[in-house]
């Protein structure tokens, strides 16, 4: 039976060169990089080389990156360290209705120790108004955060209009969730007026448990933890070094194959799309119909259940998701949809595919094929 897995946002294989690397650290240089004889050393280096490479995709400083173990602490450390460090200067933040959960339920927690959150709205597309980030700016905002793609339906904001804004209006810092952009879209030249920005490792095909989190130079956050004073006391602990080399690689391969992969996917994308919307009919597109993010479709089948579609889907070896894998498990409507003004039938019936460049456009017709079949069966079954 073809595999077709289209559920790339919530993780990604690991490449085989990542892998490789993975491997070769944990069984040759697995010394503690505190450590001060030979075998810890090496272990640096390869930390020191990784820290480099990676800063050489954003164009910043290698001393402006610390390794995480991926987005949702990196996410956790941003806002938490920015609010407890600026406090007394403020303790207004400013985030969206359509941010992953590791940023609305940290703002949350954040609104139960006496800070203000403001969500902004978006519009039909999943996309913020730049003039209601500007009017909701004042005098004690301390820090906004905003994702630069959406991981549901694919949106991309106006991540550089939003910094020119901020940093015009106010004294804010600005925070990025760039987990679903970085090594799919070009990102912002040099991080240019972004104070603080996320990365996770196994989203771009490198190994779970890595991230990192980019802290412009001379911005202070407070730490979450304290312990053995590695990455400068931002994150303490012994360092991951095999997930460190493996995400070196992998951000390295995205790099290099950046236009390449994203005109593949935003191509089997279109196909699937296409394919989808003309050939079943009550399918409704969540999400921009331009623009959006190469790898990211979100579409609703009117008269089903997303869940049992995506079951239906899994007999045939296609994988997809229903919304973000870290909320998956939860009984709630999608906070996303629901912000963008979807129905309940649209919320219901909605599928997420999110695409790889390994995919083939047989993988694509595939999938369409066995779409047809299996919406029509359960919309039978749903709407007896």
């Amino acid at each position: 039976m073809r595999e077709v897995y289209l559920d790339n946002s919530a993780t990604t294989r690991v490449s085989d060169s990542a892998s490789k690397a993975v491997f070769n650290v944990m069984t040759n240089f697995y010394g503690n990089p505190s450590s001060l004889h030979g075998k810890g050393i090496q272990a640096e280096k390869i930390i020191k080389g990784s820290r480099q490479t990676i800063a050489e995709c954003l164009g910043v400083l290698p001393s402006e990156l610390y390794f995480t173990s991926g987005g949702t602490e990196s996410n956790n450390l941003a806002i938490k360290g920015s609010a407890y460090s600026m406090k007394r200067k403020g303790m207004h933040i400013i985030t969206t209705k359509v941010e992953h959960p590791s940023v609305i339920n940290v703002c949350e927690r954040l609104k139960d120790q006496g800070f203000e959150v403001t969500y902004l709205d978006v519009d039909s597309d999943g996309v913020l108004k730049l003039e209601d980030l500007k009017s909701a700016l004042t005098s004690k905002t301390i820090l906004v955060s905003i994702m630069a793609i959406n991981n549901e339906v694919g949106s991309v904001q106006p991540i550089q209009e939003a910094a020119k804004i901020i940093k015009e209006n106010s004294n804010s810092l600005f925070h990025v969730d760039a987990v679903q952009a970085f090594g799919k879209i070009p990102l912002v030249p040099g991080l240019k007026d972004i104070d603080l920005l996320s990365i996770s490792g196994h989203k771009i095909y490198g190994p779970k448990g890595i991230g990192v989190i980019f802290i412009r130079e001379k911005t202070r956050i407070s730490s979450l933890f304290d312990g053995g004073g590695q990455e400068k006391d931002i994150r303490p602990g012994t360092e991951n070094v095999p997930g460190i080399a493996g995400l070196e690689v992998a951000a390295k391969e995205a790099f290099e194959n950046l236009d390449k992969w994203h005109d593949t996917m935003l191509g089997l994308k279109n196909c699937l799309k296409d394919g989808i919307l003309e050939e079943i009919p009550d399918t409704v597109l969540n999400g921009p119909s331009f623009g959006g993010a190469p790898h990211i479709l979100n579409i609703s089948f009117l008269g089903t259940k997303g869940e049992i579609l995506l079951h239906a889907l899994e007999e045939h070896g296609i994988y997809v998701s229903t919304g973000s894998a870290c909320s998956s498990h939860k009984k709630e409507q999608s906070h996303v949809l629901l912000a963008m003004g979807k129905g309940p039938e649209e919320i219901q019936g909605a599928i997420r595919f999110s695409l790889s460049p390994f995919l083939t456009i047989e993988d694509i017709e595939y999938t369409i094929d066995v779409l047809k079949k299996e919406v029509k069966t359960i919309r039978k079954f749903v709407r007896r």
